[in-house]
């Protein structure tokens, strides 16, 4: 089978990523973790396999994870988790707003993301 027809695998487990709303590697994306020159090379993962980033996504639709260890956030600066809980909760609605929009995927990140982006570049797509 070709590379193009497996789908996303997910780096941890093996499986298919098969949603959006479920993809650590756009969730990343979307929030700006990961630049759109390399989203191509990233390696996929589910959200739920990567703990450290899925336990700040906030929201009764979303099952809370816990991440174990040095990286749990019940360990962290309270500051840096209510920050961070929302940019995660905020990139994650996003995913699900993607789902049914059609926009091309260099508009899939937040607003200010994409204006980073947009300044770095100098790209301003068409509307």
């Amino acid at each position: 089978m070709a590379k193009c027809d497996e789908g996303y695998l997910c780096e941890v487990c093996g499986e298919d990523v098969a949603s959006l709303v479920d993809s650590d590697l756009y969730l990343r994306y979307v929030i700006g973790m990961i630049d759109p020159e390399v989203l191509h090379t990233s390696k996929e993962r589910h959200l739920r396999c990567n703990p450290a980033l899925a336990q700040f996504i906030v929201d009764e639709k979303f099952a809370p994870v816990i991440a174990e260890g040095h990286f749990d956030k019940r360990e962290l600066d309270p500051q840096f988790v209510s920050e961070r809980e929302q940019v995660v909760t905020r990139g994650w609605h996003r995913l699900r707003e993607l789902v049914s929009l059609d926009l091309p995927i260099i508009e899939y990140p937040l607003p200010e993301v994409l204006e980073r982006i947009r300044s770095k570049s100098g790209y301003y797509p068409e509307r």
